[in-house]
Parts: structure tokens; C-alpha cells; sequence
């Protein structure tokens, strides 16, 4: 088949190199975000999609917005057979989906139809499941709701972070969209409707949903810290400045402390949480690289009696 891939961030591009190496069909050509401000300069830069499009010799679109009509005319005359999607990150209207003969097929990071929205993976951590995937489903108006052709299974490890977890996805869903389309060409897959029970909602997180509460349980710190790293950074506060919590270990044994209740060891650090004891191993504090716990405790020389989220 002809495709036009739509995407944007870096979790994209193993389903386009994926796509690319199949020999099976021609990628005429690679939509994504416009070029977007970056690193202490905020010159523009091209999106991660875009710059391995534009290695491989590939037209790349940069519309706007998907309904720009200059955008529009160019996907029709392309006239692509497909156009398979990961991350793009807009909207696609009606007159944009009507173009492709087979359709927009979506590559999306859970297991449909758990988690829809633009973050499953992150919500799948903070929700503490054992299990999530990935789904290649025909793309509809309703959000993530369309008919889903495959999906692919991956564990969830106790360690994980949805920064892990994502790239893990990415790897075995861009095999499993790559399968995808060999299977729509050959008539092979129908795609199947969702079911009705079992939706959940997945919404962008928010710089207020990465707030640990230490008042909640261990399990609940922990996973909010997996489900926000890398982004947006789980968070506290210490001393009225913000902390980033990037990594912390439950402890189970420990339940002498209060919530946010900081005790010092020679090389460790333990904070008090609304059940057991939690172990701060990596933080950030505020304008400053991520530091171990150890050595952030020994620099700001914690008094007895401190506390996180004060």
C-alpha cells in the first residue's frame, strides 16, 4: 500500500523505521507537529518524526492545523491507500480522515478500551496495573473509540517508569502496526468494535497531578513517582521550594514514620508516608541536576523533625 505516517515525538519512530524496513509498502510521505521551540536557546527544532523522515529522503508535512486546506490538497494528491498514525498529537477532522481509502490506523499505548486518551501509559503506572499493551484501531471522531484490528500484550515490571514502559511499547508496537498493515492489504483483518464495559479515561497529565501526597499510602508515592517520570516529574516540597522525586523504593518494614517525615541514615534517606516508609533514592531540587537522595540530604543538612510537603 502508499502510506502517509503521521507522528511526532521520538516514541514514534520505531513504527516508522519499522514501516520503512518492511520493503512491503512505500511510505510516500510523513505528517507531524510544525517545529517547536527547544533547549536554552528555544531555537526550532524539527520534531524527532521529521528528522528521521527527512534522513530517509521522505516528503514531510507540517501543517498547522490537520483542516489547513494547502495540507488537504497535498494528502489528496498523494492519495495515500492508509495512513497509519503514532503520537501525531492533533485532531484529525472528518474531511482528513475521508481521504485514505483504508483509513487512519492508530497505534495507540493500552490495551483498548483501557485508557483512552493522550496519556494510557502514565495512567496504567499511576492505576498500578500488572498488565497493559498496545492497539492498532481504525481511527473514528470519537477519541480512541474506533474499531481495534490487533493489540500486544506487555508486562508491567515493579520498577517500571512510564519513561521504560513507553519505550518498550514502542518497540513492540511498531511491529505490531507494521503487522497491521500487511494484514489490511491482504484482507487478512477485520477490525472489531470495542467493547463497552471496561473504558477508562487516560487525559494529559497535569504539573498538579504529579504532586506526591505523602499522606497516601506507599504504593500510591510509588506510582505516581513511576507514572510521572520522566514527564511531567513527580514533585513535593522542601523548605517551600519544589523537590522532583525521580525514583523511590517502597519499604514495608518501616512504619515508625510520619507522612513526609524525613529520617537521615549514613547513606539513605526515608520518608514517612500514609502507610509505611518510602526510600528517596534520586531527586532534583529545584534549578539544580538530579542528585542521590544521599548526597541532596547532605548538602541541605536535614534538621530532625522535617518534613516533605510542608
Amino acid at each position: 500500500m502508499k502510506l502517509v505516517f503521521a507522528g511526532t515525538p521520538e516514541v514514534a519512530v520505531p513504527a516508522l523505521d519499522a514501516l520503512l524496513a518492511s520493503g512491503r509498502h512505500e511510505v510516500a510521505a510523513v505528517v507531524t507537529r510544525p517545529d517547536a521551540p527547544a533547549g536554552r536557546g528555544r531555537r526550532l527544532v524539527a520534531s524527532p518524526v521529521a528528522q528521521r523522515a527527512e534522513e530517509a529522503g521522505i516528503e514531510v508535512l507540517k501543517p498547522a492545523r490537520p483542516r489547513d486546506e494547502e495540507f488537504l490538497a497535498r494528502l489528496r494528491e498523494i492519495a495515500p491507500d492508509c495512513c497509519p498514525v503514532v503520537a501525531y498529537g492533533a485532531l484529525l477532522p472528518k474531511v482528513a480522515l475521508d481521504i485514505p481509502a483504508r483509513g487512519w490506523v492508530n497505534l495507540h499505548f493500552s490495551l483498548l478500551p483501557a485508557w483512552r486518551g493522550a496519556a494510557p501509559v502514565q495512567h496504567s503506572l499511576m492505576a498500578g496495573d500488572e498488565v497493559t499493551g498496545a492497539s492498532t484501531f481504525l481511527i473514528e471522531e470519537g477519541l480512541d473509540s474506533g474499531p481495534v484490528y490487533g493489540v500486544v500484550t506487555e508486562d508491567v515490571r515493579p520498577t517500571d517508569t512510564s519513561g521504560d514502559l513507553l519505550t518498550r511499547l514502542a518497540f513492540a508496537g511498531a511491529g505490531l502496526l507494521a503487522a497491521t498493515m500487511d494484514g489490511i492489504e491482504d484482507g487478512a483483518l477485520q477490525a472489531v468494535p470495542q467493547p463497552v464495559e471496561g473504558i477508562t479515561l487516560a487525559p494529559k497529565i497535569q504539573v498538579e497531578d504529579a504532586h506526591v501526597d505523602f499522606a497516601a499510602p506507599a504504593l500510591r508515592v510509588d506510582r505516581v513517582v513511576r507514572g510521572c517520570t520522566p514527564a511531567p516529574g513527580a514533585w513535593t516540597v522542601f523548605r517551600g521550594e519544589r523537590l522532583k522525586l525521580i525514583q523511590v523504593a517502597p519499604l514495608p518494614d518501616r512504619t515508625e514514620l510520619a507522612p513526609g517525615q524525613l529520617v537521615v541514615g549514613k547513606n539513605n534517606v526515608y520518608a514517612g508516608t500514609g502507610s509505611y516508609a518510602v526510600e528517596l533514592l534520586w531527586v532534583q531540587p529545584q534549578g539544580k541536576k538530579p542528585m542521590k537522595a544521599a548526597d541532596w540530604a547532605r548538602g541541605v543538612r536535614i534538621a530532625e523533625g522535617e518534613r516533605l510537603g510542608v
